[in-house]
């Protein structure tokens, strides 16, 4: 009994055949399609579909040594504030044929080295981390690599080597003064554990100008742990008059718990949150927030990752995208 023969897969050739374009062309409009024809781009993509080619990356990141991969390091894709940057992120370093390969750090510093280990060892073109490194080994190690590091959702003038974000010791003291500005003195916050949410807080206390009754929860937080702040928040001072949370997502627990013990938002109880989430705007009362142009930070860092690959200068390593306070129902006092 004769054993069939597997299919002999397809190659670059196949490829290039069925497409009518020369092999060079065909591996341009795969590796290098910005200088490509849309047309050809669009005839050598049907071929491929019709062949079943799948490029060698490897291959041809030993000739370019480019991986065209991109890595992502996020704390945590389950925070809904993360995700149109990385949708952001991912679209506009396909448009230049680039992949993005994602690690979640758990909020957790010793995970953090262990996420950009395994990525350096991938050798990406570029590292796009949501946040500032953390660890001090993994800082030393990303500069001794060369790889293009852009730092997002986070501000410094001396980064380890881009960042685009904001800073969120502003952001604790714009909300501080707003709060004043409102005549709210009783005032408590619901915060996360991590370095990004605890720096809003140290902004908020610098312009408050005293300490403020505070729960601090695990990163990211919950609608149930928001629900268990207030009542510890509660439980500190009985005539809270508001709460500023480090998410809206803990702002939400926090709306749901005043609604069980008869609180009325805004008038004995303003709440405000941080991402602006897309259900932000449709709670009842709709929650005040801070919104990040989060699409923005991913599309600046891709281009400034492709620049690099591309042996182009940004002209600068800090770009600071600012945000916006969003005042709605929950903080609206008549």
């Amino acid at each position: 009994m004769n054993t069939p023969t597997p299919p002999r897969p397809a190659t670059l050739h196949d490829v290039a055949e069925a497409a009518g374009v020369s092999l060079i062309t065909a591996s341009r409009a795969l590796g290098n399609p910005s200088i490509v024809s849309e047309k050809t781009r669009e005839r050598v993509r049907q071929a491929v579909e019709a062949t079943g080619y799948i490029p060698n990356l490897l291959a041809g990141g030993l000739k370019s040594r480019r991986s065209r991969m991109v890595a992502g390091v996020v704390p945590a894709l389950s925070v809904s504030q993360f995700l149109p940057t990385v949708q952001s992120l991912t679209a506009t370093l396909a448009q230049e044929g680039y992949q993005l390969l994602l690690g979640q750090t758990f909020y957790d510093e010793q995970r953090e080295e262990e996420v950009l280990n395994a990525m350096i060892g991938r050798q990406p073109d570029g590292i796009v981390m949501m946040g500032l490194v953390q660890s001090g080994k993994a800082r030393e190690r990303l500069r001794r690599t060369g790889i293009p590091v852009v730092e997002t959702w986070d501000f410094s003038d001396r980064p380890l080597d881009m960042v685009v974000g904001f800073s969120h010791l502003k952001v604790g003291s714009a909300l501080a003064g707003y709060f004043l500005s409102h005549g709210l003195q009783r005032v408590g916050m619901a915060t996360g554990s991590d370095h990004r949410a605890q720096q809003r807080r140290e902004g908020f206390l610098a312009a408050w100008g005293r300490e403020v009754p505070t729960v601090t929860v695990s990163a990211p937080g919950s609608l149930e742990l928001g629900r268990q702040a207030l009542g510890q928040l509660l439980a500190q001072q009985p005539d809270l008059q508001a709460v500023v949370c480090s998410s809206d997502m803990l702002a939400h627990g926090i709306l749901v718990e005043a609604q069980a013990r008869g609180l009325r938002v805004p008038v004995d109880l303003a709440v405000s949150g941080f991402g602006n989430a897309d259900f932000a705007a449709h709670l009842l009362p709709s929650l005040a927030t801070v919104h990040v142009d989060g699409p923005g930070i991913g599309r600046l860092a891709a281009e400034l990752v492709l620049a690099r690959c591309q042996g182009r200068s940004a002209g600068r390593s800090a770009f600071d995208l600012g945000f916006e306070l969003i005042e709605r129902d929950s903080t609206r006092r008549a």
